[in-house]
């Protein structure tokens, strides 16, 4: 299962003005004092910006004022599974009114699955070999290819650079389209292995199976909370030194709710916040190119289990060596 790759409505930016307001001298005490106010101030600001209470707005071009809101309408108080249940499945019932192809997951964008897959190998490959490969030849790298849809990403790119690839995926003719597209594709050595006909929000994975997790254009159709769930049962499954590679839309600012396919575009903030939340740590971000414009903005976050190393900078001699006027 995908998501509709095109952005209903063109954000600006918030702006706030403020005027120039021209003040008589004041003393250095007062000047002290105004300095600790405003830093205070703009201390509790950055605290109350929480990605989570940030507006959005709907395909139908409604206006929230937190995504809390939005959460309420959409799937009910705490507790109300049948209106979460009705999410869900709207959301399936969509995507089986889809053509099984390339560019019925794309919605209409097949197009671009070229510019997608090379940008996603880019990345890929650099997270290989800095995570995983460090020269050795006989790994047995698996993957799992999260919201597979009809094997797109399986059969262009996953399937060269492991020697299993798993597919889950709740919408069953997807599903029977990805086996007859990975029939005839890869080897004995590099196969798809299983193929899961489940929705992300009640599959858990195998312990230590994966070298990465691939969830690309599909984590639109959890919500925050099943979002937060299902990442940390994958957590589990990761082996050591594996990885998540999360692929998604962006939206600008807030999220965009769109109401057909029953899915939320989020802002880079409002994924950040999340992924806090599952207690995982940003290990790498890269932004697609290439994509019309039209559509969102997508990016690329690899995410770890483990604390990325800091990265300790050092002074180049040149610098500090270059003569210093004195003082």
């Amino acid at each position: 299962m995908t998501f509709s790759l095109y952005g209903p409505f063109v954000f600006g930016h918030l702006h706030c003005n403020l005027k120039n307001n021209i003040s008589p001298p004041v003393d250095d005490d007062v000047c002290f004092a105004l300095h600790r106010k405003y830093q205070l101030r703009r201390s509790v600001l950055a605290q109350s910006l929480d990605p989570m209470e940030v507006c959005g707005v709907d395909s139908e071009g409604k206006e929230f004022n937190s995504a809390q809101e939005m959460w309420r309408e959409e799937i009910g108080e705490e507790g109300d599974e049948t209106k979460k249940t009705q999410w869900y499945r709207d959301g399936v019932s969509y995507w089986e009114g889809v053509e099984a192809s390339v560019d019925g997951v794309l919605g209409g964008y097949g197009h671009v699955n070229d510019a997608d897959i090379i940008g996603s190998e880019v990345f890929l490959k650099t997270l290989l070999q800095e995570r995983l490969v460090n020269g050795e030849t006989n790994q047995h790298l698996v993957a799992l290819d999260c919201g597979s849809g009809v094997g797109r990403i399986t059969k262009n790119l996953l399937i060269r650079y492991f020697n299993e690839v798993d597919l889950v995926e709740p919408v069953a003719q997807f599903l029977d389209a990805a086996r007859e597209n990975l029939a005839s594709t890869g080897s004995e050595t590099h196969k798809a292995a299983n193929f899961f006909c489940v929705p992300l929000q009640e599959f858990t994975p195998a312990d230590q199976r994966y070298d990465v997790i691939w969830v690309q254009w599909c984590i639109g159709h959890l919500t925050d909370d099943d979002f937060v769930s299902f990442f940390n049962r994958a957590k589990g499954c990761l082996k050591p030194g594996g990885f998540f590679v999360v692929k998604e839309n962006l939206a600008k600012q807030g999220f965009v709710l769109d109401k057909e396919d029953r899915s939320i575009t989020r802002s880079d903030p409002y994924f950040k916040q999340l992924f806090r939340r599952c207690g995982l740590h940003l290990y790498q971000t890269k932004d697609q190119k290439g994509l019309p414009k039209e559509l969102f903005a997508v990016k690329m976050y690899a995410l770890t289990v483990d604390t990325p190393p800091k990265v300790h900078r050092t002074r180049s001699k040149t610098r500090s060596n270059r003569p210093q006027i004195i003082k």
